[in-house]
């Protein structure tokens, strides 16, 4: 049986291999064959592929007991060149692991095989390794493929690493955790003309601009001040050009919150001034408004479990069941509409570069403890008599 200086070992081995060779939602190929190959050489019960198009599903049983348990990971990169120098870089060119899956797939697969040669629990553990979730998709095409049909389980947990928490720290929180995500696209259309003669036509620039502030007042004025929301306004798009004034205009972004009320009430709100601010101008809008993730919301008492196998990895004072609201968006959120869970953070280190940056770097000094908490909740969860 490898020891744990083995495993933690292959671990990084395996995250290299991953971080080099990074796919994007729903390519994830080689990724799933990577982890399939693994999940197998461990001796799992049941290793299938291709759940919600690349997704991977693992099955592990042991003793008599009848609940099941799952734990999560997401296997997905971004579409960003990598600038970063060490001999591990992404190989492939626009794509890299900016977000630490390919560490998040790792401490999976390292759990995997330590409860599959050291047992520990009594019951059946569905490890999930999930495509897509970078843009809401993979969560939801696996539950359409029949996850909780084919796989079914009690409770799910999983794990996301956190730049400016310690290496060896656990944040969780019961109750909303991570917020929802809606897009928006505002088309303004106008007249567009000789950039010396605006009174010729409709220029629709100087509306676009006057929107894009109005926007602003949303969550500074039409909100309730005790709700949390954000109103990002990310791309400024026009058909025209250095002499030419613009007839359309295209203004796109995404809204954030943690109650569906607060979600309809922000639609509600940019629509009215999207109309006011197009009246104004003389110009004509189409307001496009679509909500990509749902809010995570955690169950109290899964929380309460992870909270106390945490506990157990990384010792009382560096596990926080108070951790702040995150206002990214995560699609396990999914998960928890179907079975109680728990989505908790673990420490990427105080100098690691953000999430999403093309430098960033999933800290290997953090395998270890992600590995040992999957681990512990599942045998929480599924004592042994």
């Amino acid at each position: 049986m490898p020891g744990l200086d083995s495993l933690e070992s292959d671990m990084k081995a395996w995250r290299h291999d991953l971080h080099a060779h990074p796919e994007f939602g729903f390519g994830e190929r080689r990724t799933g064959a990577f982890v399939a190959q693994k999940l197998r050489e461990f001796g799992l019960d049941e290793v299938v592929e291709g759940v919600g198009g690349t997704g991977v599903v693992a099955t592990l049983r042991r003793g008599t007991g009848n609940r099941a348990i799952a734990l999560r990971a997401d296997m997905d990169a971004l579409k960003i060149a990598e600038q970063g120098d060490h001999a591990y870089r992404s190989r492939t060119p626009g794509l890299m692991h900016a977000c630490g899956h390919d560490g998040h797939t790792s401490m999976l697969l390292g759990a995997a095989r330590l409860l599959a040669d050291e047992g520990g629990f009594d019951g059946t553990i569905r490890f999930i390794f999930q495509p897509a979730e970078e843009w809401g998709k993979g969560a939801l095409a696996m539950l359409d493929d029949g996850l909780m049909q084919r796989f079914p389980f009690d409770e799910i947990y999983g794990l996301h690493n956190m730049p400016g928490i310690p290496i060896g720290h656990f944040h969780t929180r019961a109750g909303p955790l991570m917020s929802a995500e809606d897009n928006f696209e505002i088309t303004l259309r106008g007249v567009g003309g000789h950039a010396s003669r605006p009174q010729q036509g409709q220029e629709v620039l100087v509306a676009a601009c006057a929107l894009v502030t109005n926007l602003q007042t949303i969550v500074s004025r039409r909100l309730s001040p005790t709700d949390t929301a954000v109103v990002s306004v990310t791309e400024l798009i026009t058909d025209g050009t250095r002499n030419a004034l613009p007839g359309l205009a295209r203004i796109l972004g995404d809204a954030r919150s943690f109650r569906p009320e607060v979600s309809t009430e922000i639609e509600r709100q940019m629509r009215i001034i999207a109309q006011g601010t197009a009246l104004t101008y003389n110009c004509a809008v189409e307001t496009i408004y679509t909500r990509e993730f749902v809010p995570l919301i955690n169950d109290a008492e899964a929380t309460h479990a992870a909270l106390a196998a945490a506990a157990g990895v990384f010792g009382e004072d560096a596990t926080s069941g108070n951790s702040d609201l995150n206002t990214a968006s995560e699609d396990f959120a999914r998960f928890l509409d179907h079975v109680p869970g728990c989505f908790s953070f673990i420490g990427n280190g105080e100098a690691s570069a953000p999430l999403h940056n093309p430098t960033f770097d999933f800290n290997d000094a953090a395998l270890m403890g992600g590995m040992r908490f999957h681990a512990a909740i599942a045998r929480h969860r599924l004592p042994v008599a």
